[in-house]
C-alpha cells in the first residue's frame, strides 16, 4: 500500500504546478494513481460526488442538477436563482441570453464549492407527451445545437463543466431503463445526433451523461459506438462520460462499461464495485490501457475545473444576484410567445381599465419545487397573479368575477404535480384537464375580452376554446421572475418576441411519433419510424396543417421582408455564399423579429425534408427602421447523410432558399445551383 503524502509533499509534485502544460499535470497524476485508486474513482460517493484520494491530495470532484436553477431542493437548504426551463429559453431564439444564463449558472454552482452541472439537457423534443419536454431545447437540431454551444460555452467560461445530456435517443420516459431506441444511421446524423457533436466540436464539452435507454440494442452506459467511435474519435472529445444515475444497472458487466468508454459510474458502485473490478482485470475482460484512458478523461477534467489550483485564481461564485434575476426576467421575457392577438387586444392600456379579473388554476401556482432532477428550491418565486397584481397596484382594480371585469385573464395549462411535465414519466393524456377547458368556455361567455395564459413546459391543444378566444400567450414555466414578465407582456411594457422551438400539432395523432404503440411508447423497443421526418419536417411531408407552426410568434408591431440577395447562384463544394435581405419595422412599436433561413433540396436521390433550417438571425428594430440581415452558407448546408458511405454528401442540383418568420410563413425565396 502506497504511503501517505504530507500536505507539504503534495504540493511540491509537478500535476500540482498549474504552470504545467495540461496533459503533463494529467500524466503524472495519472502515473502516481495504483490501478485500486484508479478504481476507487470510477464510481461515486454520496449522491453528486466521487471519492477522495487523499493519499496524494484528490479531492471530491462534486456535480449538482440542474437544468434551470442549481437543483440543491432535497439536498441542501439554501435558495438559488430559479431560471426559465429550457423549452421558454428555446422560445427567445437567442444565442446571447444562453450564453448569459451559463454564466450566471456557472457563478451559483461555483457559489456552493461544486465543479459540474448536469446540463444542458438536448435530446430532440419528439412527441408533447415526453415528460422532459420542457426540459429539453426543441424539435429541430439546428436550433437545437446553436443554442446547446452557447450555454456550454457561458457554463465552461467560468471553469465549471457542462454535462451535456441524455447521450442519446433519450426521447420519452416510459420505461426508460429497459427500452430500445431503434433508429437510423441517418436519424441519428441529422436528427439526434448535432447537438452533441456541436458541443464538442465547437465549445469543447468537458464531460457527457449517457442515457438509461438502450440505442439500438446496447445500452448508451456501454454503447461503443456511441460513446467511443463517434464521441471521441470522429468528433474529438476530450472529456469523460458519467453515467446518469443508475444507468449501469442493467449492462452486462464491468468490462462492457469500461470497453465502451464510460469512466464514472452515478451515483455509488454498482457495475464498478471493487470486487467486480479486479475480477474482471483478473481475467483479461479489459486492460489497463483501456481503463486508464477512461480515468484520465475524468483527471483532466478535474484540472480544468480548477480541483488542484489555488482557489483565488479561479472564477468568483455568487448567488441569487440582482443580475442573475434580471437575466432570469429577460429570457421569459423574450421567451414568451404571443399565439393569438385578434383585434389587437393585447397590448393592454391600464389607463383604460377599472377592473381585470385573473383566475385559472395557473394563476396562483408555483412551479420551482417539481420536475425530479429539474426541481430548484428558489429564491423567490412571483405567479401570474402576483405579478398582475404588482402592475395594477393603485391604477386597477382586480376582481374574481369575470362578469364585472373589463378584461379576464384565464391562466391554465399543466404543473409537474398533473398532466406530468416531469422526470420519470410521461404524460397519461395530451388533452387538457376537461375542468379547464369548461373555465375558458364559461368565462368567454361572460366576458369577450378573455385572454388565455399557457403555463406549462410542452404543447397542448386547443380545439373547443382557441377559435372563440381573442387572445392567447404561451408563457411556459418562465421561472423565478414568471409573473413579472407576464404582466410585462399583458400590459405592453415588453413587446414579446419568442417563437415556437416546436410545433403544436392540433391532435397528439399528427405528430410523428404517435402513429401507433410500435412509435410510442413501445415495449421492448420503441420504433423511430418516421426516420428524420420529425417536428415541422413531418407536417411538410404529410401536408399536416399544425395549430401553430414551428418558429411561429407575434409581435405588436409588424416586419416587412424585402430585398433578398445572394453572392453567387452557382456554387461548387468549396463555396461559401452570403444571402441577406432588408427587414422593415413597419409598425408603431419597437420590436424585435427573429428572421429564418430554410433549404429545400428540389430533387435528391434520397427522400429529404421540404425544407429544413439552416439559420436565424434575431434583430431589435424601432419603427421605421430598417436593417440588412446576412447569413452565410457552406457545403454543409446542403448536405445530407448517406447511409452507404456512412457520410455527408451533397448532391448537384437546385435548391431553394427561403427566408422568413416562421416555417410556414416564408416571406422571400430564391434558388442557386449546387455544382459537384
Amino acid at each position: 500500500m502506497e504511503e501517505k503524502l504530507s500536505k507539504d509533499e503534495i504540493s511540491k509534485l509537478p500535476f500540482m504546478n498549474s504552470n504545467l502544460d495540461l496533459e503533463k499535470r494529467v500524466e503524472d497524476l495519472l502515473s502516481r494513481l495504483t490501478l485500486e485508486e484508479k478504481f476507487k474513482i470510477s464510481s461515486g460517493r454520496k449522491i453528486f460526488h466521487t471519492k477522495p484520494i487523499e493519499r496524494i491530495g484528490i479531492k471530491s470532484f462534486r456535480m449538482t442538477d440542474g437544468p434551470h436553477g442549481v437543483g440543491t431542493g432535497i439536498y441542501f437548504r439554501e435558495k438559488t436563482t430559479y431560471f426559465p426551463v429550457a423549452i421558454c429559453r428555446s422560445a427567445t431564439w437567442n444565442p446571447e441570453l444562453s450564453e448569459k444564463f451559463g454564466i450566471a449558472i456557472a457563478q451559483e454552482v461555483r457559489h456552493f464549492g461544486y465543479h459540474m452541472l448536469l446540463a444542458p439537457g438536448v435530446n430532440i423534443q419528439r412527441t408533447p407527451l415526453c415528460g422532459r419536454t420542457f426540459e429539453y431545447q426543441s424539435e429541430d437540431p439546428y436550433l437545437n445545437k446553436v443554442l446547446t454551444v452557447a450555454v456550454v460555452k457561458g457554463l465552461q467560461s467560468q471553469r465549471i463543466a457542462a454535462c451535456v445530456k441524455h447521450f442519446v435517443a433519450n426521447n420519452q420516459e416510459t420505461k426508460r431503463l429497459t427500452v430500445s431506441s431503434e433508429v437510423s444511421e441517418r436519424a441519428l446524423h441529422e436528427i439526434y445526433f448535432p447537438a452533441f457533436e456541436a458541443s464538442v466540436r465547437e465549445a469543447d464539452a468537458w464531460s457527457f451523461m449517457s442515457c438509461y435507454n438502450k440505442v439500438n440494442g446496447i445500452y448508451g452506459s456501454e454503447n461503443k459506438y456511441l460513446l467511443v467511435d463517434k464521441l471521441r474519435n470522429e468528433w474529438g472529445f476530450r472529456g469523460f462520460v458519467v453515467s446518469d444515475w443508475g444507468a449501469t444497472t442493467k449492462t452486462k458487466g464491468p468490462e462492457s462499461c469500461i470497453n465502451g468508454g464510460l469512466t464514472l459510474e452515478m451515483p455509488a458502485a454498482s457495475k464498478f464495485r471493487k470486487s467486480k473490478l479486479i475480477k474482471a482485470f483478473e481475467e483479461g475482460k479489459f486492460t489497463e490501457e483501456t481503463f486508464n484512458e477512461n480515468i484520465r478523461r475524468l483527471l483532466r477534467v478535474m484540472f480544468l475545473v480548477g480541483l488542484f489550483d489555488n482557489e483565488k485564481t479561479l472564477p468568483k461564485g455568487s448567488l441569487n444576484t440582482p443580475e442573475h434575476q434580471a437575466i432570469a426576467r429577460k429570457i421569459a421575457e423574450e421567451g414568451i410567445v404571443l399565439l393569438k392577438n385578434e383585434n389587437n387586444l393585447l397590448p393592454l392600456d391600464i389607463k383604460k381599465l377599472k377592473k381585470i379579473a385573473v383566475i385559472g388554476p395557473n394563476a396562483n401556482q408555483k412551479i420551482a419545487m417539481a420536475g425530479g432532477s429539474s426541481m430548484v428550491r428558489a429564491l423567490y418565486e412571483i405567479t401570474p397573479l402576483s405579478g398582475i397584481e404588482k402592475k395594477c397596484e393603485g391604477k386597477v382594480e382586480l376582481t374574481e368575477l369575470p362578469s364585472e371585469a373589463d378584461v379576464v385573464i384565464v391562466v391554465i395549462g399543466l404543473s409537474h404535480k398533473f398532466e406530468s411535465d416531469s422526470e420519470g414519466k410521461d404524460r397519461k393524456s395530451f388533452d387538457l384537464p376537461t375542468e379547464q377547458v369548461e373555465l375558458i368556455n364559461n368565462t368567454i361567455r361572460e366576458n369577450k375580452n378573455t385572454i388565455v395564459v399557457l403555463v406549462n413546459g410542452s404543447p397542448v391543444p386547443m380545439d373547443g376554446w382557441i377559435e372563440k378566444v381573442p387572445a392567447v400567450i404561451e408563457a411556459w414555466y418562465a421561472g423565478m421572475e414568471a409573473g413579472i414578465a407576464i404582466a410585462n407582456v399583458i400590459f405592453g411594457d415588453v413587446n414579446p418576441s419568442g417563437k415556437l422551438p416546436m410545433t403544436f400539432p392540433k391532435k397528439l395523432s399528427d405528430s410523428p411519433a404517435h402513429k401507433s404503440k410500435r412509435t410510442f411508447p413501445g415495449n421492448e423497443k420503441v420504433f423511430y419510424d418516421e426516420g428524420i421526418f420529425v417536428g415541422y419536417r413531418y407536417f411538410d411531408k404529410e401536408n399536416i396543417e399544425p395549430l401553430f407552426p414551428f418558429g411561429f410568434g407575434l409581435s405588436y408591431t409588424t416586419f416587412k421582408y424585402e430585398n433578398l440577395q445572394i453572392s453567387k447562384k452557382r456554387i461548387s463544394k468549396n463555396d461559401k455564399i452570403t444571402v441577406s435581405c432588408d427587414i422593415l419595422n413597419s409598425g408603431k412599436r419597437e420590436g424585435a423579429e427573429v428572421v429564418q433561413l430554410y433549404i429545400q433540396d428540389v430533387e435528391s436521390s434520397v427522400e429529404r425534408p421540404i425544407k429544413e433550417l439552416k439559420g436565424f438571425r434575431k434583430i431589435k428594430l424601432k419603427p421605421g427602421k430598417k436593417v440588412k440581415v446576412t447569413f452565410e452558407l457552406n457545403k454543409g448546408d446542403f448536405s445530407f447523410y448517406d447511409e452507404k458511405t456512412h457520410s455527408w454528401k451533397a448532391e448537384p442540383g437546385i435548391f431553394k432558399i427561403y427566408i422568413g418568420s416562421s416555417s410556414r410563413d416564408l416571406h422571400l425565396h430564391d434558388e442557386i445551383e449546387y455544382t459537384a
